[in-house]
This record gives structure tokens, sequence and C-alpha cells, in this order.
């Protein structure tokens, strides 16, 4: 699903915010200077092949040796470093504390969302998916529950790694509205390549409707009652959470309002009765590897009943 969002031109390239708008600065400076070195290096091979004696012989001399391989370098990397570090130091500048928060976690092989209040508290849990508001900055907590892995949405921000046992810091801000893919940017072992989000940015006005439908309080049952009833008694409870109910588990992510996610497994299917069916059904087939078992046991009654239920947590 997330590489839908991926289009042309590619993420890093096409900058939705002012952070990343230096990260692609810098790209096709980086770009720039690699072409430029690589027709320099292109015509002093030709020479060395086919160039008269003359010009032979001038090559491969000290001083141009002694110029084009140590002092050019030297100057134009120096240049190069001091000119990125001025560029991207809004990357990287202190944290005010007024800045809205979210905290995100790594998971094997997922991310735990979580809103922050004021002073700290956790507003609400989502998974796989972050949601700001276009014009504010955000400033994400990263940390990791296992292994490094590394929280990326090129359209937004440069990347950083999340890291057990440590809290990282990483500032982001949208100025125009849409849905942008993410992806953690570090190998993780197992489906790290099928370990992605969605990050969505509303305007002003739909944020506040958004928030509010997060934060209403919720009584978590819906009219399909036996999908509820098989939630509980099937063992998805154990594992995961749904506001509203008895279910608490902390083990996987989130399923309080998967009915209104955009993907399913971490970013890998958009979302809708049918992927439910067989996300449930046959995760490991879809994504191997990763921590939540297959449920092929279950009839297709009850595939479909419990598929049904958890598209109505909205």
């Amino acid at each position: 699903m997330t590489e839908a969002l991926w289009g042309w031109p590619p993420p890093v390239l096409d900058p939705a915010g002012p952070y990343a708008e230096s990260v692609t600065v810098l790209s096709w400076a980086l770009f720039a200077m690699g072409l430029f070195v690589t027709a320099i290096v292109v015509a002093a091979l030709w020479v060395a092949l086919k160039g008269p004696a003359r010009l032979k012989a001038k090559i491969g001399g000290e001083k141009v040796v002694g110029i084009g391989g140590i002092a050019f370098p030297a100057v134009v990397l120096t240049g190069l470093l001091i000119w990125g570090l001025t560029l991207t130091a809004s990357l990287t500048k202190p944290i005010t504390g007024e800045e809205m928060r979210i905290r995100v976690t790594g998971e094997m092989w997922w991310f735990r969302v979580e809103y922050l209040g004021p002073s700290g508290d956790v507003l609400f849990e989502d998974a796989n998916e972050v949601h700001i508001p276009v014009g504010q900055p955000v400033v994400f907590e990263l940390t990791s529950a296992d292994v490094i892995h590394s929280f990326w949405v090129p359209n937004l921000s440069g990347k950083k790694d999340m890291i057990p046992g440590r809290t990282t810091l990483l500032r982001v801000e949208a100025d125009r509205a849409g849905r942008f893919g993410g992806v953690c940017a570090e190998y993780c072992g197992g489906p790290h390549a099928l370990m992605g989000f969605v990050a969505v940015a509303h305007e002003r006005e739909e944020w506040s409707e958004w928030l509010t439908s997060r934060t209403a309080p919720r009584d978590g049952t819906g009219a399909a009652g036996r999908g509820r009833e098989l939630f509980m008694e099937s063992g998805c409870a154990a594992c995961h959470r749904v506001a509203g109910t008895e279910a608490g588990g902390r083990a996987g992510p989130d399923l309080t309002h998967i009915g209104s996610r955009l993907t399913l497994g971490a970013g890998i299917l958009p979302n809708h009765r049918g992927t439910l069916i067989g996300w449930i059904g046959d995760s490991q087939s879809i994504k191997p590897g990763n921590r939540m078992p297959s449920y092929d046991q279950l009839p297709a009654e009850d595939l479909h009943a419990l598929a049904a239920w958890l598209e109505q947590q909205k």
C-alpha cells in the first residue's frame, strides 16, 4: 500500500515541509557534484587511453596528481561538509517544548504510535499511521522496543534511528495536506522490507475533527456481535487493545480505530474487509516472520464476522 504513495518524483525530491526542503537541496547538490566528478574522471580516462602523448604525460605528472587527487577533493569535500551542516541546521535546532509531540516506538515489525498531551501523558494510541496538522511543528519522540529501527518520511524530514533504551527526537512539519509514505530505514531483520507506515497531514479544520474523533469516549461494541465474541474468545484480546472493551492486550497494535486506518500489516495492504479477512486468516503468507499467528483454523464465517466487527472500529 505504501508503494502507491511513493510515486514520481521520488519522495526525497518532493519536499512537503521546511525540514525536508533542506535535505532535497543537499541531495540535488550531491547529485550535481557526483556528475561533475564523474565527467572529470571519464575525461581523464579518455586522455589516458586515447589522448596525445603530451596530454598523457601531463595528467600523470606530480602537479596534476597533487591538485586533482589531493587538493581538489579536500577543498570540495570540506566545503560541502560545512555548507551541508549549515543547510540542515534546522533539523537539529533546540526543541522549545511547545511543539505537539507524538511518541513512536519501533517494534518487530510495526510502529506503535502514542499522541502525547502537554504534560507528556498519553492521550490515545494508534499504530502504523501518524496524523499531523499542516503548518505546525511536530516533535516525534522515537525509541525501540527491541532492535534498532529507523523512522523516515522522506517528504517531511530526514531519518532518525530508533534505539532501544534511548529516546531520539525528530522535528517534522508539513506545509501542505496529503498522505506520505514512511518506512523503517534501518535493517531490523525478518520482514524489515515490509515495515512501513503512512503519515497524513490535515488542514486545521480537518485535523480538529480527526482529533475529536480519536479522543471521544467509545463503547467498542458495534453491530457485529458475533465478531466481538470471537475477538474475545479466540485470543485476539490477549495481544490487542480495543478501547471501550475488555480487550487490553499490549503485545500487538492497538485496534481501537483499525476500521479507519488506511493500511494493514504496517503499510503493506489497503484496509478493507477482504484484506482484513486475509490478514487474520493467514498473515504469515502475507508477511512471513511477523509475530501474529495465522488463524487458518477458523471457518470462513468466523473470519467474516471478525473482519466485520473490526471494520466498525473507527
